[in-house]
């Protein structure tokens, strides 16, 4: 077909993406915009790319809703850029060269990767809590719908949009209505914003009782040369551009996540692949690019040891800002696809699993922090509670408020942290796969978060427990 030759608003399937794209950037740039010019806004530390999705949300109320004009946000489609920039991300993560001097002991690490699992599994437990008996005394919710707390908290827009649309999906099979992607999506959005005002808040308590310091910070340009140019790295100036070839090992390393599933989808696999496996392997898109990136830049190494790979093609810095590019697009697509009008009837629940969310996730980081941090309690307290209700990125930014220099371990426990994190919570994972196939299967599940989170604080809080026991020893 020649474009050229059809009429210009006879393109709507060409522009139809590229349309959502521009309304993202100009989000993105309208919400950068507020945050730098608005005092209130810079203050209370809530990312930019929330901001512009939350204009593009109120855009498309009024212009749809209040002026019942055709809508130009097109829901599914933010959806699919929020699902793969997802993946695409952590894609991009996994590909560096990490050369951290670390500051972190490994147990310190493991421990805060037993913090950050713990904390998922409280999420999820105070959800159930909520939506169980809700569901039990007055059929209001799905009764598996408070494990997307953990989901939108804990992990972010991305996974709240893969397991909404699984627990959508299963709720109406049973024959339950219920917007699982609306529900995760703003579960998520709420997460931000709870992690950033009550941050703030928390800062100023603690800086009027003479407890911290908080460090006026200028925002202005870091980066050296020698962060953008590595040892022995492909020029600029080559036939393809480094920027070029970083995208490139991105895609291909997301091609691979691709085949694989599509492989896996290939095997008979029965019920359980169809029902449980394969949902979950889609959702797990971003684990699957964690691990596939560590082959790819594995490979890359032992090329390169062997001298059959001159130059370094990996490129850290590049690889930090297309990540960064990516999660920013990520929140505010996801923000975007949120639809308000699915909500009739859910509004409760959903206020009571964030409310009571919050206010657990601020109570046990607290206070597990104030253990395993004794040096650097508030430090370490900020870092991870702006993680466990956003992303490692509202950790980085709360934590600068009062550590600039990164002089604590805390940035540190932040970053190294993720390994263990995810081996400890891939069994969690696979319980809030569980869940939705049935309400006995939620209650088992709840018992079985319960018995894992007791563990879990067993081995946090050891030291303490066996030093009681000491000193009752006659």
């Amino acid at each position: 077909m020649n474009i050229l030759a059809v009429p210009f608003f006879a393109t709507d399937q060409v522009w139809s993406v590229m349309l959502q794209l521009c309304i993202i950037a100009v989000g993105l740039l309208a919400g950068n915009i507020i945050r730098t010019k608005v005092s209130f806004m810079q203050k209370s530390l809530i990312p930019s790319a929330l901001i512009g999705g939350a204009l593009i949300l109120i855009f498309r109320w009024i212009y749809s809703d209040v002026l019942g004009w055709e809508d130009l946000i097109n829901k599914s489609t933010m959806e699919i850029i929020t699902y793969h920039a997802l993946g695409l991300g952590f894609v991009a993560l996994a590909l560096k060269n990490n050369k951290v001097e670390s500051k972190s002991s490994t147990m310190k690490v493991i421990e805060t990767g037993t913090l950050t699992a713990s904390t998922y599994i409280i999420q999820g437990i105070v959800g159930l809590l909520v939506t169980i008996p809700m569901f039990y005394f007055g059929k209001q919710i799905f009764y598996a719908a408070g494990l997307l707390l953990p989901m939108g908290y804990g992990q972010g827009p991305g996974q709240a949009l893969n397991f909404g649309t699984i627990y959508m999906d299963r709720a109406a099979e049973q024959g339950i209505a219920f917007p699982g992607k609306d529900f995760g999506l703003s579960i998520a959005a709420m997460g931000f914003i709870i992690g950033c005002v009550v941050g703030v808040i928390y800062l100023n308590i603690l800086k009027k009782k003479g407890k911290i310091k908080i460090s006026e910070i200028k925002e202005k340009q870091m980066n050296k040369l020698s962060d953008y140019e590595g040892e022995n790295e492909i020029p600029d100036t080559e036939s393809v551009d480094k920027l070029s070839i970083q995208f490139c090992l991105i895609l291909f390393t997301y091609l691979l996540v691709y085949l694989f599933n599509h492989f896996l989808q290939t095997l008979d696999l029965g019920s359980f692949g169809e029902k449980t496996l394969m949902p979950l392997m889609w959702g797990f898109n971003f684990l699957l690019g964690t691990l596939f990136g560590i082959m790819i830049k594995g490979i890359i190494k032992v090329l390169r040891k062997r001298q059959i790979m001159k130059r370094e093609y990996i490129n850290n810095y590049l690889l930090n800002r297309i990540s960064g590019f990516f999660f920013d697009i990520m929140i505010v697509a996801g923000t975007a696809a949120i639809n308000f009008s699915e909500f009739k009837g859910f509004a409760i629940p959903y206020i009571l699993v964030c409310t009571l969310g919050a206010i657990a996730t601020f109570w046990f980081v607290l206070k597990v922090c104030k253990h395993i941090y004794p040096n650097y309690v508030y430090e370490g307290f900020f870092s991870m509670f702006g993680m466990l209700t956003g992303t490692a990125s509202n950790g980085m930014i709360l934590l600068r408020e009062i550590d600039p220099k990164f002089e604590t371990p805390a940035a540190n426990n932040l970053v190294l942290q993720s390994l263990p994190a995810v081996a400890l919570g891939f069994p969690v994972l696979l319980l809030v796969s569980y869940a939705p196939q049935g309400f006995t299967q939620a209650l088992i599940t709840l018992g079985i978060l319960i018995v894992v989170f007791i563990i879990f604080n067993m081995f946090m809080f050891r030291k303490k427990i066996f030093r009681k026991r000491s000193n009752d020893l006659p």
